[in-house]
């Protein structure tokens, strides 16, 4: 790792062994506009691996072929003129959350986060365990910049070290302490279609470890929907080749952090964000981890143990294999 540094840094202007200055991934990373105040570093203390040549930093996601967001047209957001409006029954940004029952004269409020105070901006309890989609306000709304249900909206808020481990390649930690419902950062990649997802685990030597990298964006998938795209096999996230720092985000049977999908216009909820948040307080340093297989029920695991991989996460409570 060292070596590539000092090589990055003595060549800086010029193409080093082939590659030009726009595929290093340091001048990816300090092009980012929160390189100055959230940094995102590469450290490596065990040996000279560098992350792989073919692999690019993006700030976010990028759009396939084949794959579009919804005609400007068809935008739309809420007309709150007061942001803390943003959290109750009037907003349309809340118009597809279940309202609960109104125990006295008071509306409901309905926002996923803490809207003031020390826990202002993380995550309520309720939600933690919840599989219910995160609906935020957004450039097309009325509400400002300031308004508290723009969480994910506003972007990452924490730095983050991409690191390499003694037997996991490499994973991601903080340089702070995270808060238990604090968001972290989104998976990002290039969003492709069905068809195109299912030619490349076919093109992988490993079908399964291609799909370390593919996340399909099915939150809203239903064959009765009104919305044609949602009647559809959903498009996925490739994150192999292009992503940001949670690329490298190592598994864990006992995970810190859960991907949420994130709605912003509902106009768009067949590309909606996944957003990760910690489950639970997080020490300054400790490894940040989700699960790779959540949500995937016994009986539809490989139980051939003799073709399966190892899962090397280390938690009490391991599964012992990831597929």
């Amino acid at each position: 790792m060292e070596a590539a540094t000092r090589t990055h840094f003595l060549h800086h202007t010029e193409q080093v062994h082939g590659i030009d200055k726009d595929a290093c991934h340091f001048c990816q990373l300090r092009a980012f506009p929160s390189h100055r105040t959230l940094p995102i570093t590469i450290v490596n203390t065990l040996n000279n691996e560098a992350l792989p040549q073919n692999f690019r930093f993006i700030q976010r996601m990028k759009f396939g072929p084949g794959v579009e967001a919804a005609s400007p047209a068809f935008l739309s957001g809420c007309d709150c003129n007061v942001d803390s409006n943003c959290q109750y029954e009037r907003c349309q940004c809340m118009g597809e959350i279940e309202i609960p029952e109104a125990k006295d004269d008071r509306q409901p409020e309905l926002n996923a986060y803490h809207m003031e105070g020390d826990k202002a901006g993380l995550l309520r309890s309720s939600m933690l365990d919840s599989t219910r989609p995160l609906y935020e306000c957004h450039a097309s709304c009325r509400c400002t910049n300031s308004c508290p249900n723009r969480v994910v909206e506003r972007g990452r808020t924490v730095p983050i070290q991409i690191f390499r481990t003694k037997d996991r390649g490499w994973g991601v930690r903080c340089p702070e302490a995270i808060r238990k419902g604090q968001f972290v950062d989104c998976y990002l990649g290039e969003i492709i279609t069905w068809r195109e997802s299912d030619q490349r685990r076919q093109a992988s030597s490993i079908a399964e470890r291609k799909d370390l990298y593919l996340f399909a964006l099915d939150k809203f998938e239903d064959p009765t929907s009104h919305d044609l795209r949602l009647r559809e096999r959903s498009f996925e996230v490739d994150g192999e080749f292009m992503s940001g720092p949670t690329r490298f985000i190592n598994h864990s049977c006992d995970p810190n952090l859960r991907i949420f999908a994130r709605v912003g216009d509902h106009a768009n909820k067949h590309i909606h964000d996944l957003a990760l948040f910690a489950v639970r307080d997080i020490a300054r340093g400790e490894e940040l981890t989700f699960d790779y297989v959540a949500g995937v029920d016994d009986h539809e695991s490989n139980h051939d143990t003799i073709n399966m991989e190892l899962c090397l996460c280390g938690s009490s409570n391991c599964r012992g294999y990831l597929w």
